[in-house]
């Protein structure tokens, strides 16, 4: 059985990470000088999947962390692969908004409430569902076997919460920067159920040298 894998990768960290803030597509921040560092300490002590092709979003801190990790590969910018834009919480201090009940209302999943300047939490899940599908297809049509993917951790979590077996939560499937899951599929499955499996870490050997 022919297997096509896709790797998703979260970006590095941003200076916005590091200072707990709460970053969407709307701020298009740089990889700090600690992200570019711990991805090329993740790439010095473990291995990274050799692909020919990297799907990124266009915000700067993936493009610059495809170019770290995968300076090789065919690069190709996907405008559906950014964040979500989190309008009037965009750029604030996380425990500033903790204490906002209007941040507090729409992190409520079943919430339908959509703050000033927003994208809808449906058109984004929408968006990065069809975008995966995208990906999957395109590379069975082209037969593209492998191929690596450098995004965001809430599009990560809404992909691998909706076509990736085995099921788990969104937020279990959340991913420290420069890592993320390999994924694999064969065609007669994607095509009927739109699942795929998850079957390891990447980096290769992150996972164990977290545990020690």
């Amino acid at each position: 059985m022919k297997y096509y894998k896709l790797h998703l990768i979260r970006h590095g960290l941003t200076q916005g990470n590091l200072d707990g803030r709460y970053i969407g597509s709307g701020t298009d921040l740089p990889l700090c000088a600690e992200g570019r560092a711990q991805l090329e300490e993740l790439k010095a002590k473990f291995q990274y999947p050799d692909v020919p092709l990297v799907f990124c979003s266009p915000m700067l801190r993936a493009q610059q962390t495809a170019e770290v990790l995968f300076p090789n590969a065919k690069l190709t910018i996907l405008q559906d692969l950014r964040e979500m834009n989190f309008g009037k919480f965009e750029n604030r201090p996380i425990t500033e908004l903790v204490k906002d009940p209007e941040f507090a209302q729409w992190m409520d999943p079943t919430s339908r409430t959509n703050p000033d300047g927003a994208e809808d939490r449906k058109a984004f899940y929408d968006r990065t569902n069809v975008m995966l599908m995208k990906l999957f297809e395109y590379q069975l049509r082209t037969h593209t076997e492998e191929a690596a993917c450098i995004t965001h951790g809430g599009v990560i979590m809404n992909m691998m919460a909706n076509h990736v077996l085995p099921q788990h939560k969104p937020e279990e499937w959340m991913t420290d920067p420069g890592c993320g899951y390999s994924l694999r599929l064969d065609a007669e499955m994607w095509m009927r159920d739109h699942i795929a499996e998850a079957f390891d870490i990447v980096p290769y050997g992150y996972l164990d040298g977290a545990e020690e």
